[in-house]
């Protein structure tokens, strides 16, 4: 049976634009309680900063009541707690070359719900500054 319609040709290696801004986000995702890592993670991070891997996983790793790796935190000016390697003041990442992989992996999608929800409310107070807490 003959189909006319054209063999659909992949592109490959094209990714739709993002349609979202991390610089315009106070770090959201940041702020997620357990931040998982990985010994390649912890590799990556060690070498950034030259180190061993146990000075590294030592200093900004913790592990979790499971056993499972995860980035440090501290206490944050805008939400509970956050990633111990993002500066409070400029709302960036402060090894973003480093990064763990969960971190290069996220959003996993050309849309973030964080910057979604933050834009929403921004127009919504007419606030460009305004950090959305739900």
């Amino acid at each position: 049976m003959k189909n006319d319609k054209p063999f659909p040709i992949p592109v490959r290696g094209s990714k739709p634009a993002p349609r979202y801004a991390c610089a315009k986000c106070p770090g959201y995702c940041c702020s997620y309680a357990e931040i998982e890592v990985h010994k390649r993670d912890v590799e990556r991070l060690a070498r950034h900063f030259g180190l061993g891997y146990e000075a590294a996983r030592e200093r900004f790793t913790k592990t979790n009541a499971k056993g499972v790796m995860m980035m440090r935190h501290r206490k944050d000016t805008v939400f509970d707690s956050i990633c111990a390697q993002f500066d409070q003041e400029k709302r960036r990442c402060t090894v973003y070359e480093a990064r763990p992989g969960v971190c290069r992996a996220y959003p996993a999608a050309t849309r973030c719900g964080y910057y979604e929800l933050l834009k929403f409310e921004r127009e919504q107070q007419g606030d460009e500054e305004l950090v959305a807490l739900t």
